[in-house]
């Protein structure tokens, strides 16, 4: 760091050595040496009796000592400070045992530059530095050692004591070390001892148990923990243990133990009479006519939280409704005037969590036949109706995403034409006039937008494919949050929370920072006078709990984005249908509504799920899931520009006479031939003759008369390394897997631009 001081001592008796080693340090701009030369080692000790330096630079062979014992007289007078030993090209060997003793590094002399000398003096002052810091934690760990109770000690792989702190009374180290379980305790607690051990040996894994051991004739309990002792190589070579005396703490247990016991008995005739009735999940409840509880099982108690003892005399309306509804008499007035009563009902738990219960409610009646009391049995399903809800939005959602797609195929085959000619309409008209050219642009601008809109329905669809590679969401967090910090209004506060541990996902960057922007436009749209928004990440290992109450969630790790503002919110009742394509919140003209639809499509092409949470007035919060994986990150690598070819004859297939016209102009237009055929037939007779002379095949996967998955294979069968793009529209997920599945070189998903259809064909043909 610029403007940083070092002072340094340099032993060096050579004139020449010292001279050439300042003219280094005037070469370095980012610290000032403070030097201070010396030509004897006892120069350099009387230095050292009242000064301190940052460093020393000291050559072995010096007029008054020669060799290692100079390095020792030297360290031995400043053990703090940081030795760097100058040494000739013919004496590495001396340095390297000097290093041994306790030197920090070597240079060696004539192949020092100043970067050099000043990385090294660095490293040998942060290395001290280090060791200081590590000898004081060590004397703190003794000195904590010596006030505690906790005796420490290591073990080589025979049990051999090699390490003894803080015996106990009665044992002192001289008496343990070299010793062996066997020779210092009795013959029943050792062999206790030594089979915890060598299984810590054998398995590499710690543990904690608790012993006893008699020390003359005096039994004592130890809390005994026991962990591998590994080298540099992380061999195991012994075990190192701790033990605390407990032999207190086991008295004071087994006492309260027997107190227990005799509790227990006395208790064990109530609990076998109510164990009938606390068997069962169901929360059983039994009120008298008054409404007051006299009844509380143990399923009453974990599903509304109320011990027996806190329900008891309550009234049970005041306990489990937030206020008395006109269900709730209409079901006590049929209980009592016709003995029965079922139905679904709201409750509320201890802590005001609402769950719906299925309710049946019995009228009990005593010998005379005249009621007295009201026998109530809930069961909770709530997460069945929010596994229903969630089936229901299910279905709704493959219905929308089923009629979409439906018309997504005419679409992309009108659109693949006129954003294709939209592109070679001004190579065509170099020289139009400006008007012509801007309405030209004006044509493909909207072209590509009519072809983002459908993409983006099919998204919703049938999910997005993409690329998918190794990602660290982190760094896309951090690159959208700085995107939003100069674009977004200063009256919103953008704020991140993401840990450095975060875990991979395999994704599509791209896509996954469209979700991300969609998200975050959509916050910043709900709070128009400004606010908060926060984007957080953070690992989630889902249980088959967790899954078992979210349809699309699956037990393993998962990363889990979330996204808050602090705006208008999302009233309950829009909830459930903002995935819908085109439907929005926002005002006409101010939204599409296909940004949330395409983050839910583009989510669940990656295998993951979203949840919403909003309060109308106090935000919204969207929790996007995505599958964790292992591995390194890996990086997209960027496009290529595409390149004309070479006059290599392509076979067009495609049933649209549009896309044959503009395919064609656009390949000839970039130096290639081209062949059409207009079904699969057609495309098996053209190929067949013209086999030598075809370089690749474009085939569009929906053909009339022969499907273009069978033509495909057919020109396999003709030439196994045939080179083929597929292309199409509209694929579902199984012509996907049967399209991969055949060997094709490349899909291509219309409408495709020119580049793309270049780039596929420079991919196949190279």
């Amino acid at each position: 760091m610029a403007g940083e001081n070092i002072k340094v001592l340099l032993v060096e008796d050579n004139p020449g050595d010292v001279l050439l080693l300042q003219e280094l340090f005037k070469e370095v701009t980012t610290v000032v040496v403070d030097l201070m030369p010396v030509e004897r080692l006892s120069e350099a000790l009387n230095y050292l009796k009242n000064e301190i330096f940052d460093v020393i630079l000291l050559d072995l062979s010096l007029p008054d000592s020669q060799g290692l014992q100079t390095f020792i007289i030297a360290h031995n007078q400043a053990k703090a400070t940081p030795i760097i030993v100058l040494t000739g090209m013919n004496d590495e060997t001396l340095a390297t045992r000097a290093m041994q003793q306790g030197a920090q590094d070597y240079l060696v002399k004539g192949q020092v530059t100043g970067d050099l000398l000043v990385r090294s003096m660095r490293y040998a002052i942060e290395r001290q530095q280090a060791d200081n810091a590590l000898r004081q934690s060590e004397e703190r760990f003794r000195v904590a050692l010596k006030n505690s109770p906790i005796f420490v000690y290591n073990q080589d792989r025979d049990l051999r004591y090699t390490w003894v702190y803080n015996p106990p009374s009665g044992l002192t180290v001289e008496k343990i070390l070299g010793k062996q379980d066997l020779d210092i305790i009795p013959i029943e607690d050792a062999q206790r001892l030594i089979i915890i051990k060598r299984g810590v040996l054998t398995t590499g894994v710690g543990t904690r148990e608790e012993v006893s051991i008699t020390i003359k004739d005096t039994t004592r309990y130890y809390d005994l923990t026991v962990e591998p002792l590994r080298n540099e190589t992380q061999e195991i070579v012994g075990v190192t243990c701790a033990s605390i005396d407990i032999s207190e703490r086991q008295a004071a247990l087994r006492e309260r133990q027997a107190a227990l016991c005799e509790r227990k008995l006395a208790e064990e005739k109530i609990r076998e009479q109510a164990a009938l009735l606390d068997v069962t999940t169901d929360a059983i409840c039994v009120r008298d006519l008054n409404n007051e509880i006299i009844f509380w099982n143990k399923g009453a108690e974990t599903l509304y939280g109320w011990k027996a003892t806190e329900a008891y005399g309550k009234n049970a309306n005041e306990l489990l409704y937030d206020e008395f509804s006109p269900e709730i008499e209409a079901a006590l007035l049929q209980v009592v005037s016709k003995g029965k009563w079922q139905g679904e009902l709201n409750k509320l738990t201890k802590t005001d969590k609402e769950i719906l219960v299925a309710s049946r409610w019995s009228l009990v009646c005593d010998e005379q036949g005249k009621p007295k009391s009201i026998l109530t049995v809930d069961t909770d399903i709530t997460e069945k109706k929010h596994l229903e809800a969630q089936l229901f939005r299910a279905q709704r959602l493959e219905s929308i995403g089923t009629l979409a797609s439906g018309i997504a195929h005419d679409l992309n085959n009108i659109l693949t034409p006129i954003l294709a000619g939209a592109q070679l309409l001004p190579l065509k008209f170099p020289d139009a006039d400006e008007r012509t050219r801007h309405l030209l642009e004006i044509l493909e601008i909207n072209a590509r937008r009519g072809a983002d809109l459908v993409r983006q329905v099919l998204s919703f669809a049938r999910g997005v494919e993409g690329k998918r590679i190794t990602l660290q969401l982190r760094h896309i967090i951090v690159e959208v949050a700085k995107i939003l910090k100069e674009t977004f209004p200063k009256s919103i506060e953008i704020s991140t929370d993401v840990p450095q541990d975060l875990w991979m996902v395999s994704g599509d960057s791209t896509q996954l920072h469209q979700v991300l922007m969609n998200l975050c436009v959509n916050a910043r749209d709900a709070m128009p006078n400004g606010g908060t928004l926060s984007i957080s990440a953070e690992n989630l290992l889902i249980d088959e709990n967790y899954a078992r109450m979210n349809l699309e969630a699956k037990e393993g790790p998962y990363i889990v984005i979330t996204v808050s503002d602090t705006g208008v919110g999302i009233p309950k009742e829009m909830l459930d249908r903002i995935f819908e394509p085109f439907f929005t919140t926002k005002d006409v003209g101010q939204g599409t509504g296909l940004g949330l639809s395409t983050v839910l499509g583009i989510i669940k092409s990656h295998k993951g799920f979203v949840n919403v949470y909003s309060e109308p007035g106090s935000g919204t919060s969207f929790k996007v899931y995505l599958p964790a994986v292992e591995g390194m990150e890996t990086l997209s690598p960027e496009d290529l520009p595409p390149q004309t070819g070479h006059g290599e004859l392509i076979l067009l297939v495609d049933d649209e006479v549009a896309i044959q016209e503009i395919t064609r102009t656009s390949l000839e237009d970039h130096n290639y031939k081209i062949l059409v055929a207009s079904d699969g037939i057609e495309a098996i007779a053209l190929y067949a003759k013209n086999r030598e002379k075809i370089s690749a095949v474009l085939m569009d996967i929906m053909l009339p008369s022969l499907d273009g998955l069978i033509a495909i294979r057919t020109l396999q069968k003709i030439n196994p390394q045939v080179r083929i793009i597929a292309s199409s529209g509209l694929m579902s997920d199984n012509k996907l897997s049967a399209v991969a599945a055949i060997g094709v070189n490349t899909f291509l998903s219309k409408p495709y631009t020119v580049n793309e259809l270049l780039l596929s064909l420079q991919k196949v043909l190279s």
